[in-house]
């Protein structure tokens, strides 16, 4: 039988462009709390992080030390929108209001943007989507690696202000942890409540 080897994120979609090229993730779309987070980074070819890989293949611990030395090599920008944004706008358009601020939230500006995914965040400058792209492209995977762990430890802080559902382990997701704390205590001002699961709870009070 053929061995399938891994694939890797490279630069190859980058080298399609000319002039600064930034990419573009965001994480937090599913959870039942807390924001999204999105992050675009342009990365420096003289002087990248070994390792860069999807946030979502790798150990938080290589993650932390990736998003220090992206932070360090790169120029990045980070963006996010808010609870009462999502329940306002659905979690699609916030989830692109969140790329648009990364974005306008970089150091310079960008002349193409390298974006995870199926949808144009109108971003007013050349974009190239790029379905799962945080596992194709390397500026991809270090803009999803740095939107992990900021929206990770956001998630964190709130667990200390919001203790009771674990968010500092399941990131507000919908554990069994978290879930538990929903029926235990209610429904946090963090909660999303356009979320059905959210949704139905407070119509049951």
């Amino acid at each position: 039988m053929k061995k399938i080897l891994p694939i890797f994120p490279d630069l190859y979609f980058e080298s399609l462009e000319t002039g600064l090229i930034a990419g573009v993730d965001e994480v937090g779309r599913g959870p039942f709390a807390g924001p999204v987070v999105a992050a675009a980074v342009i990365l420096n070819p003289l002087n990248m992080p070994n390792g860069i890989q999807d946030s979502k293949k790798l150990p938080k611990s290589k993650r932390e030390e990736l998003y220090e030395a992206i932070l360090a090599s790169s120029q990045v920008g980070i963006g996010e929108t808010s609870v009462t944004e999502i329940d306002e706008l659905n979690i699609l358009q916030a989830s692109l209001l969140a790329m648009r601020r990364a974005v306008a939230a970089l150091p310079c500006p960008t002349d193409v943007a390298l974006v995870d995914g199926n949808c144009d965040p109108k971003l007013g400058i050349p974009t190239r989507l790029i379905v799962k792209g945080d596992g194709r492209s390397l500026s991809i995977a270090a803009a999803s690696i740095v939107a992990k762990v900021t929206r990770d430890r956001k998630m964190c802080a709130l667990a200390e202000e919001f203790p009771h559902y674990g968010w500092e382990k399941n990131a507000g997701y919908g554990t069994a942890e978290h879930r538990k704390g929903l029926r235990d205590f209610g429904v946090s001002p963090q909660h999303r409540r356009s979320f059905a699961p959210i949704r139905v709870l407070l119509e049951c009070d």
